[in-house]
């Protein structure tokens, strides 16, 4: 008879990828202490089947029974929404996820009742008017058709697709189009995506999701899966926190330099113009929000500061530099310390979350990850950063792009400049590199043969260390800054919630690295190897129609680790 499963031994990670354009993205769930995929979906569902395109980002109720994943699939012309389906539960046969459920987000949409072209340039005439879409934001046009025109010689469809607005008087729009001259039609929709792009709640009720081309962010009620509730917020918020107590909502506004506070249990605005008192960051790029709800830390990529704001006053309290660039910080609520990377200038920055004046952060320490620097001798950029959950140790995921004046270090990869992931790891009570004779971990596995008695499988050639850099996974540089459809991580790395793996997202590599933090790795071909050793890469989905063996993997661009 077949043991019962032990529930307080079930851990999972979970990570969403992109697919090839006009193809839904998927979601996956590792089972930490089998090393393997415990359930994989395309992130479309039978309510919208254009749905699932461009996911940006993922989060999981408190209580792990639902992984939310919010879909920006205007950027291909298609439908934004929230994806929604039950997480696969520990059992004696696998039960995988449940069915995808689409949430469907507020989205204005007018009838054309005429639209033509002149050159490049597209007139539409709309049934009502599109209010409050600025020039410069996404339109999506849908079912139009050009009348007379059939394919090859004529695209019908050549008016529909994703276009920035460039004018807006009331029933009449005009926007550019690729594809010039075209003919007269009628009939089709106009429409103002919201663009998802972040997604976080600390209760199992809501989840809330922060839309990038509406100015808005979204409740949806878990049960019903449904939206509850929208309000407006600032230019492009990108990223959002709510407080453990679940009593107040951050949005970080990219576009606008501003904080917005909210209510969550009205989801209205906390202060008289909705933001933040003496908040003058440029770019707010990432939130989080500190385990007893009373401080909350927004990162700053066009100046690069690490602000605090006091929940109870809603007012900036402190500021530290971390340099123009940083893209992200990881709260560690065991250690309460905070970790920044800073991929432009190649440094990553820890503090303690309080000890400073005013009850602010102070900082402990800062590590380059420059050229000649112990965690990475060549040069590398910092990305991501996660931490055990028992305190011992931290690791840094970053990635290394070769000179292009001269062949990739790694023989088996035949392109210059290539890609090298890495991961580093650090003990936390000292911030010293763990390993300093190989302080970067290598990330790719291989198949047999290879040197040494055990040969862990991969998806990679013998002895691969290194990547075909892919240029969908390139991240944006400053000036550039994120919109919908760019790659926020290269890498990225979470750890799991009983600290015995770490998994780093390889967005070049279509696959997970699959660390053991523990010295009893019994998965790596036999007993007793050593603490961090890589026992797996975990493929991602294949892309495309056929997904079959042989297609391209998808680039799997984030991770979050479950309970």
């Amino acid at each position: 008879m077949e043991p019962a499963p032990i529930p307080a031994n079930f851990h999972a990670v979970f990570a969403i990828s992109t697919n090839v354009p006009n193809y839904p993205g998927w979601a996956t769930q590792i089972d930490v202490s089998g090393d393997t995929l415990l359930a994989e979906t395309p992130i479309n569902g039978p309510d919208a089947p254009n749905g699932g395109l461009t996911p940006t980002h993922a989060a999981i109720l408190p209580n792990n029974s639902k992984l939310f994943v919010a879909n920006a699939g205007s950027v291909q012309g298609g439908l934004d929404a929230v994806s929604s389906f039950s997480t696969a539960v520990q059992s004696t046969t696998s039960t995988g996820f449940g069915p995808v459920s689409a949430v469907s987000l507020p989205t204005p949409t007018s009838s054309i009742t005429a639209i033509s072209e002149s050159g490049n340039l597209v007139t539409a005439t709309l049934s009502a008017p599109l209010n409050n879409v600025p020039v410069g934001y996404t339109i999506v046009i849908s079912n139009v058709v050009i009348p007379g025109c059939a394919a090859p010689a004529c695209n019908q469809n050549a008016y529909n697709g994703a276009f920035p607005l460039l004018s807006n008087s009331g029933t009449t729009i005009t926007y550019s189009n690729p594809n010039p001259d075209l003919a007269a039609a009628s009939g089709g929709t106009a429409a103002f995506p919201p663009q998802p792009v972040f997604l976080n709640s600390t209760q199992n009720s809501f989840m809330y999701v922060a839309n990038y081309n509406s100015n808005s962010v979204s409740a949806i009620n878990t049960m019903l899966n449904v939206v509850s509730n929208s309000v407006a917020v600032g230019v492009h918020p990108v990223s959002l926190a709510e407080t453990p107590n679940g009593l107040k909502l951050y949005v970080a506004n990219q576009g606008s330099n501003s904080v917005s506070t909210l209510n969550t249990t009205s989801l209205s605005p906390n202060t008289a113009n909705g933001l933040v008192a003496g908040f003058t960051g440029i770019t707010p790029v990432w939130v989080v929000a500190r385990g007893d709800s009373q401080k909350v830390y927004v990162l700053t990529q066009g100046d690069g500061q690490l602000v605090t704001i006091d929940t109870a006053t809603d007012t900036v309290t402190g500021s530290l530099s971390v340099g123009a660039g940083a893209n992200f910080i990881f709260f560690d609520p065991y250690l309460n310390r905070l970790y920044v990377t800073n991929p432009a200038t190649s440094m990553v920055y820890v503090f303690s979350d309080t000890g400073g004046a005013n009850d602010t952060p102070i900082q402990l320490g800062a590590i380059s990850f420059a050229s000649g620097s112990i965690p990475c001798p060549a040069g590398c950029s910092p990305t991501s950063v996660t931490a055990l959950p028992d305190g011992s140790r931290f690791y840094v995921a970053s990635y290394q792009i070769t000179s292009s004046a001269s062949p990739c270090p790694d023989p088996t990869v035949n392109v210059s400049p290539c890609l090298i992931p890495g991961l580093t790891v650090f003990a936390a009570s000292n911030l010293t590199v763990q390993y300093p004779s190989a302080p970067t971990l290598t990330l790719l596995t291989w198949s047999p043969p290879c040197s040494g008695t055990t040969c862990p499988t991969g998806p990679f050639a013998t002895n691969q260390y290194a990547l075909p850099p892919v240029a969908a996974c390139a991240s944006p540089v400053l000036p550039a800054v994120y919109a919908p459809g760019a790659t926020r991580f290269r890498v990225f790395t979470t750890a799991s919630a009983d600290s015995t793996h770490v998994y780093v997202s390889l967005c070049d590599g279509g696959a997970i690295a699959d660390i053991n933090t523990t010295d009893s790795n019994t998965n790596n071909g036999g007993s007793g190897a050593p603490a961090d050793t890589l026992v797996t890469d975990l493929p991602a989905p294949y892309a495309g129609p056929s997904q079959t063996l042989g297609s391209p993997l998808q680039p799997p661009i984030f991770m979050l680790s479950g309970q």
